[in-house]
């Protein structure tokens, strides 16, 4: 596309030099302009990326967008303009013909959940026959392609050539996790949204939104996303077992589709039957009732699955197709994982970091305790330390609690360990400072008929470390390797 072209929806800008150029990419990231790219600079909260605009350039990039003049030869196009990033997401969107028109898009958010239920939709439409694509904690994925990332919802450009991906990929839908951060940030500008699924709003990440206040604004961001234009066939997901739903209802314009177990909703689980290898229950709903089998473990996955068929269907695919598919779906990766079912212990990792995660994590482990839970929990550093406390109260609730920082950055790992000890209700409590070796002490005082939950990382494959360094790291495959060098087992593969 000519530059001309592309930056003429851009009312206010001072043009340094010739618009004139033929642009194929867009990117804020330097390391990846080339010739024909568009470099996008920014000032963020660590890096201010006008200081590379010369490297850009050295890579063959002949237009910046920046906030203020740069020092560069002359056959550099520069375009000023107040607020780079937004600028950012309206070159992006119409470069790539507004990629998110072109498939049904799904947005998923929320305190808890989100990587649930955005995955289980993706899998449902896998079960179904149908191209997709899902983007969140657990990376970027078209049908079975995975690839890893380092942010639930990254940057608004990166974000925009995704969303392009999956439709040059022939993905018909594509289910996004939508954070708090992402919408605050702006990230998903210009991103059209069919259908809002909301799971809950417990306390997290006060360190970036101040208040709780704050933080149900901003995840209310994502409904009013949605837009006015009745004449779209959009829709809104909200759990009613969460009293922050009828807020967010009072913010779009479109049907609301309402579901719960406790509080009374449109779409209802009844008559639940639970184990460890999975749930089954009456869904109840307007146009009749079925019966719901899912290999998901616990209440909280009763939700869970509830809004992804309630998604899946409200775009038009006969619920009976839906609840069909359910019945075999794969797990979700980290999520109330059960590791190796032919181990004498129950070995469970959850990504559960906050006090109301590990709480539906507990209950949901709770009735299928043999003999001992031992639960192993982690405190992230650099993060609002009012939540921990009440963190390592939660975690008593297990028989035997072990205590670990969890990507501590540049907080104190013992520090953090003792923030959670300050909420214990009773001694049997150990700290370790290193969570490696919290997770084979775990594995070695367990005995056969014994649970170990692995609580706070899931699958995430590193531990952020002193200078934000990230060091390769996995629960999983630290606690399997220790319990078959216990138990005897197979060898464990990265």
């Amino acid at each position: 596309m000519n530059a001309n072209e592309l930056f003429e929806k851009i009312r206010v800008k001072q043009v340094i030099g010739t618009l004139d150029i033929n642009v194929t990419d867009i990117t804020t990231d330097s390391r990846t302009a080339s010739e024909g790219s568009i470099f996008v600079a920014s000032k963020g909260y660590t890096v201010d990326s006008h200081k590379f605009c010369q490297n850009v350039v050295d890579q063959g990039a002949e237009i910046v967008v920046v906030n203020h003049k740069q020092e560069l030869s002359e056959d550099v196009t520069q375009v000023i303009v107040p607020d780079t990033l937004r600028v950012a997401s309206l070159l992006a969107h119409t470069l790539f013909d507004y990629p998110s028109q072109q498939l049904t898009t799904f947005g998923i958010t929320g305190t808890n959940g989100k990587t649930s239920i955005a995955t289980m939709i993706h899998l449902i439409f896998r079960g179904l026959g149908k191209g997709s694509a899902y983007l969140g904690t657990n990376g970027f994925q078209i049908n079975e392609q995975k690839t890893k990332g380092a942010n639930t919802t990254p940057e608004t450009v990166s974000l925009t050539k995704k969303i392009k991906q999956a439709v040059d990929e022939n993905a018909e839908a594509m289910t996004m996790e939508v954070s708090s951060h992402g919408l605050s940030l702006g990230r998903l500008r210009g991103v059209e949204f069919d259908v809002a699924v909301f799971s809950n709003l417990t306390q997290d990440h006060l360190d970036f939104h101040g208040t709780m206040e704050a933080y149900g604004h901003a995840k209310s961001l994502l409904f009013s996303q949605l837009g006015e234009d009745l004449s779209k066939e959009k829709y809104v997901v909200l759990n009613n077992d969460d009293d922050f739903s009828e807020y967010l209802a009072s913010v779009t314009p479109y049907e609301i589709f309402s579901y719960g177990i406790d509080n009374d909703a449109q779409f209802m689980a009844k008559n639940i039957k639970e184990s460890l290898q999975g749930v089954d229950f009456d869904f109840d709903t307007p146009f009749g009732t079925y019966r719901v089998k899912s290999p998901y473990v616990g209440k909280f996955n009763i939700s869970n699955i509830m809004a992804a068929i309630i998604a899946v269907w409200s775009k038009g695919t006969p619920m009976q197709d839906i609840i069909e598919v359910v019945k075999s779906l794969e797990p979700v990766e980290g999520r109330l994982e059960v590791l190796d079912p032919n181990l004498p212990i129950d070995l469970i990792i959850d990504y559960a970091h906050t006090a109301d995660g590990m709480n539906k994590l507990i209950d949901a482990v709770k009735p299928f305790v043999k003999q001992k839970l031992i639960f192993l929990v982690g405190m992230a550093g650099e993060r609002d330390l009012t939540k921990t406390p009440e963190m390592g109260a939660v975690a008593c609730r297990a028989d035997y609690v072990i205590f670990t920082p969890d990507n501590p950055a540049n907080d104190d790992p013992k520090m953090l360990t003792a923030e959670l000890a300050k909420g214990a209700t009773h001694n049997n409590y150990v700290e370790f400072e290193d969570r490696a070796e919290g997770i084979r002490h775990a594995i070695d005082i367990a005995e056969p008929g014994d649970t170990v939950v692995l609580a706070s990382k899931g699958r995430e494959p590193y531990q952020i470390m002193p200078g934000h360094v990230k060091v390769p790291h996995r629960d999983d495959l630290i606690g399997l390797e220790a319990a078959y060098k216990k138990f005897g087992g197979e060898h464990v593969d990265d």
